[in-house]
């Protein structure tokens, strides 16, 4: 069976090759011309794989790679680019990209490479999907209020005494295991494992990025925070009582 792959590939021509040697190898394809359609796919689609392109107008590739980081360490990603220098690549694997393709390629050896990365990811256990399905079951309020701030679970949003901003789907996952395990120290081990599913290490710079968020939209001063702790060698603690 194959798998859901995203193309983020402004030059219409290599994104259609692309997109048919990979249906014929099996592969679910679904595509974006530039990099905003390219997130909102990614959003959407959930792929299991990603080849994107560096250089698009607008939103490039860079760009693109950090957003996704930001939020899913795991997801393979292939960059394919015409910039060819030492400097281009280093940057893209300082980013987090797990392979990079320099155009022009030959095409058996970008489909081994995709095949290579689908199965390395393939690999990589994941958590009991009931498990997974715990947090959700364990936490039913449509709403929850700590300080002057409130969550809106049902539309994603969330409320500080400025107004009112849009949540992720996975922001939303995490706050709800900060609130169901309220005063209690977790490791970042354990809200990778818990919040993504992950059960083998990884980078915890996904979990220090979404407490940087979360100190932006709900701390009065996020260089001080009085709900999302951190607790050096430890991780973080959410304290919702603190005045």
């Amino acid at each position: 069976m194959g798998s859901k792959i995203l193309i983020i590939e402004d030059e219409l021509h290599i994104a259609e090759g692309l997109k048919l040697n990979l249906s014929l190898q099996g592969h679910d394809v679904v595509m974006a011309h530039n990099g905003l359609d390219g997130l909102n796919l990614w959003k959407a689609e959930t792929p299991e794989l990603i080849v994107l392109d560096l250089m698009m107008p607008g939103l490039d590739g860079f760009q693109v790679l950090k957003q996704i980081r930001e939020e899913d360490e795991r997801v393979p990603i292939l960059i394919l680019s015409a910039k060819d220098q030492a400097r281009d690549k280093v940057k893209c694997l300082q980013g987090g990209v797990d392979d990079y393709l320099s155009k022009p390629f030959n095409l058996d050896e970008f489909l081994l490479r995709v095949d290579r990365l689908l199965t390395r990811s393939s690999w990589t256990d994941k958590q009991d999907p009931d498990e997974l399905l715990d947090l959700d079951k364990s936490f039913t309020d449509k709403e929850y209020s700590f300080g002057p701030n409130k969550i809106d679970f049902i539309l994603c949003k969330g409320f500080n005494k400025d107004g009112e901003f849009q949540l992720t789907s996975q922001e939303i996952r995490l706050l709800k295991l900060f609130i169901i395990k309220k005063n209690i120290p977790l490791t970042r081990k354990e809200l990778l494992e818990i919040g993504w599913g992950y059960s083998q290490e990884t980078s915890t710079r996904t979990v220090d990025n979404f407490i940087v968020r979360f100190r932006k939209y709900f701390e009065e001063d996020p260089k001080e925070p009085k709900f999302f702790k951190s607790m050096r060698s430890v991780g973080y603690l959410f304290t919702p009582d603190s005045q």
